[in-house]
């Protein structure tokens, strides 16, 4: 992931000449003291590239922030706020890493870094997208950033990356919705469950949790009496996704229903 932000960051230009080798995590203390001494732009750019550069991303952040403070109608001041979210991304501070990344847009909406901004902001929601079984609002706003910038920058190689990304977060989406249907499922909540698992079908149509929702709308909709429905997402199933373990149990499922078979 750090490989691929500083490839963008220089494609992207921020960078200048120089080339950002970064440690394997952000260093630094966020409490770091960094006292205001009137500098020249150039010399306190410097450092903050230099600190970047060693590995102490906070204090990087600290001081591209000072450079907007200190010099803020200076070209490298827009340079700066930029980098000031970079940094923060690589220190894992996701929050001041949007909250930077978004202001650089409220005055810079136009700038050529624009895109980068916008697939920053993406990324640090992305890196806070925890398992299935938390709340999933921080997935959710990950997705639409993704999408935000898929749609601005369509032939962009940030919208590409968010394609992928978008994928694998529609997975994760679904995954939650797999769990709930389930649990549901245990708990003898069928019409519930039914509704989580049918979500993932007409929504979550192309990541890997479809065959086993086909199946579990199958089981559900037997378990509440309604064989026709059943059957239709059986053969859905059947027609989508043969040979898969999830088609044999429900056509086994089916055809016990229809025998008088109760389910172990």
């Amino acid at each position: 992931m750090k490989t691929t932000l500083r490839t963008s960051l220089l494609r992207a230009g921020i960078l200048g000449a120089s080339i950002v080798t970064l440690s394997a995590c952000g260093g630094g203390s966020a409490n770091e003291d960094v006292a205001y001494v009137a500098r020249d732009v150039e010399s306190l750019y410097g450092e903050a590239q230099r600190r970047l550069d060693g590995g102490n991303t906070l204090l990087a952040a600290a001081l591209f922030d000072e450079v907007e403070r200190q010099h803020p109608y200076s070209p490298w001041a827009r340079r700066a706020q930029l980098m000031s979210a970079f940094s923060y991304y690589i220190a894992r501070d996701y929050n001041k890493s949007i909250q930077n990344a978004q202001r650089f847009l409220s005055i810079h909406p136009g700038n050529k870094d624009a895109p980068y901004a916008y697939y920053l902001i993406a990324l640090s929601y992305y890196e806070q997208i925890s398992d299935v079984n938390r709340d999933q609002k921080i997935t959710e706003q990950a997705k639409t950033a993704l999408r935000e910038v898929n749609r601005r920058f369509p032939q962009t190689e940030y919208a590409a990356d968010a394609r992928l990304k978008l994928d694998l977060v529609d997975d994760h989406l679904a995954g939650k919705e797999m769990e709930i249907g389930r649990f549901y499922q245990r708990s003898g909540l069928w019409l519930a469950s039914a509704i989580r698992f049918r979500n993932v079908v007409e929504n979550f149509e192309t990541t890997s949790h479809t065959p086993e929702a086909l199946y579990r709308l199958t089981e559900s909709n037997l378990a509440i009496g309604l064989r026709e429905e059943a059957v239709k997402y059986a053969a859905v199933l059947g027609a989508n996704y043969p040979g898969t373990e999830w088609y044999e149990k429900a056509f086994e499922l089916v055809e016990d229903h229809a025998a008088g078979v109760q389910p172990s």
